[in-house]
């Protein structure tokens, strides 16, 4: 096994007023040249944008983009006509492909949204752009890794990527143990802690951190506090 060990205090930020940003992986101004990407995930984004507020409309072309909402509501519009809005329990899928303009943007003035967005490399060029959102109930993921994105587009598999990669979504109450197998040889898995405390292969981890882990077939977790726990299982 290896692994490569992000904590959540040597992440790239970036504060413009309406937005606060945090980056796991390079990022527009922040750039670090041993952390561009992990395999085919290419970018983790943890934003909160303030009331009201919001991305403007601008392109994207091959890339698979995700996007998990926390907390708040927020707004999404794109030259396919979608106009949706994801909450928390949403998870949202967006395939670029030969090219889309979207805007997203904090639906209410008097809270902010907080959410994660990710960037994942495309296993085809320039397919038809297309976008799909699926709820999870908080059962769903209760002591268990929920799969919330997958290739397979069947109704129990998540919301569909154009990539051999696998999210899971899991809210585990303190000392609850369980494992994750890959469901493909030579993948890597990036675990993000959302909230609280755990140890993945006997690395221990606490909220916001991120561990890459490779040349192996398992994840042994174990929550140390009732904790939300992201894995993302990707082609290296």
């Amino acid at each position: 096994m290896k692994a490569i060990l992000h904590k959540a205090n040597t992440r790239g930020h970036a504060s413009h007023g309406w937005l606060d940003s945090y980056h796991t992986f390079s990022f527009a101004g922040y750039h670090n040249p041993e952390r561009i990407h992990f395999g085919a995930l290419r970018v983790l984004n943890d934003d909160t944008v303030s009331g009201g507020m919001g991305f403007g409309t601008h392109p994207h072309d091959n890339m698979e983009i995700i996007s998990i909402p926390t907390s708040g509501d927020l707004e999404h519009k794109d030259s396919m006509g979608n106009i949706q809005v994801i909450s928390p329990g949403d998870v949202q899928v967006m395939s670029a492909g030969t090219g889309i303009q979207h805007g997203e943007k904090n639906k209410n003035a008097a809270e902010p949204v907080k959410f994660f967005q990710v960037w994942v490399f495309p296993n085809k060029k320039n397919v038809e752009p297309r976008y799909d959102q699926k709820n999870f109930s908080v059962a769903e993921k209760h002591n268990q890794l929920r799969t919330i994105v997958s290739p397979l587009g069947t109704a129990d598999s998540g919301v569909q990527i154009h990539q051999d990669a696998w999210f899971s979504l899991g809210r585990l109450d303190k000392d609850f143990s369980t494992a994750y197998n890959l469901k493909k040889k030579n993948n890597g898995v990036y675990a993000f802690v959302i909230e609280g405390d755990v140890t993945i292969n006997g690395q221990p981890l606490n909220s916001r951190d991120g561990l890459g882990i490779t040349e192996t077939g398992t994840l042994d977790i174990k929550a140390d506090s009732d904790a939300e726990l992201l894995l993302m299982e990707v082609p290296m």
